[in-house]
């Protein structure tokens, strides 16, 4: 592969870098995540499970050499496809293109797409494989997390298919996985930001039980700064005798979780949690 020289120009370089810019020879950008989708039977699978209408307009993350943006042409009235890379970009004018997303921004992805309004019908998206089983995981499983529970308050999440990594070119060093995400409709009526606070507390220590993480020190004195405020906004007398830690404790009491841990908890258990902590002026924004 020929390199160009900094600070200096080349018509060779240049000839160089644009003949591996091109579609059967492209440069691919690590930092970005550019790996291109060459198994057209996993493109065909992705377009299968997405159930697209001829009316639908499908949003594709990352551009690549087209493989699965040509298949989604044949189902959807539109496609709306974004790419960072502008040498990608050009390569998509010449032809329509589309890859896998790129995986660093997984989570960020994920979760302004379930934020966005109108709501989407459903999403078909391909991860790196431990993501995706971090979003379908279930109370108990060694990947239950944070992320599965708040991705779970919000939509549907099904696993679709498996992909490996040799479905690209170049090889990434993980394998993928494609997730089907259905947002839930009417949304539950949770505060986000609450409901995201509580579980960051529980998750400190997720195999800790709840008592132990809500008798830590940082975050009794959140409880108690949220509480301050609250009470001061809303014009509320604080409570007396002022003792949030042992408030704290009835309250875990009260709700039959104070020996749960986090890692077995289902949605319920938390909906119950925050409900009763807030009924008690306890936010966690």
């Amino acid at each position: 592969m020929g390199k160009v020289g900094r600070g200096s120009s080349s018509s060779k370089g240049d000839a160089t870098q644009s003949a591996n810019t091109s579609a059967n020879n492209p440069i691919f950008n690590k930092e970005l995540g550019q790996h291109i989708l060459k198994n057209p039977l996993v493109a065909a699978g992705i377009v299968e499970k997405a159930n697209i209408q001829p009316s639908d307009i499908v949003l594709e993350i990352g551009p690549g050499t087209g493989n699965l943006t040509v298949k989604l042409l044949e189902k959807a009235k539109k496609v709306i496809v974004v790419e960072k890379d502008p040498r990608m970009a050009a390569e998509l004018i010449k032809r329509v293109q589309g890859t896998n997303t790129p995986y660093q921004i997984s989570s960020p992805l994920t979760f302004k797409l379930l934020a966005h309004r109108p709501v989407f019908r459903t999403a078909v998206l391909m991860f790196q494989r431990e993501f995706a089983l971090r979003l379908v995981a279930r109370p108990g499983d060694d990947l239950y997390c944070r992320l599965s529970v708040n991705a779970q308050l919000l939509s549907k999440i099904t696993h679709v298919m498996k992909v490996s990594r040799n479905s690209f070119r170049p090889p990434p060093q993980v394998e993928s996985s494609v997730v089907r995400v259905e947002p839930l409709q009417p949304a539950p009526p949770v505060d986000f930001e609450e409901w995201d606070g509580l579980v960051r507390v529980l998750f400190l220590r997720k195999n800790k039980t709840v008592g132990a993480n809500f008798k830590t020190t940082s975050v009794l004195d959140m409880l108690e700064k949220n509480y301050r405020t609250y009470c001061s906004m809303n014009n509320v007398a604080l409570m007396d005798p002022f003792d949030v830690k042992g408030k704290v404790l009835e309250i875990l009491q009260a709700t039959g979780l104070s020996d749960s841990r986090a890692s077995k908890m289902d949605l319920d258990d938390y909906l119950r949690l925050l409900v009763a902590f807030n009924e008690a002026g306890f936010h966690f924004r």
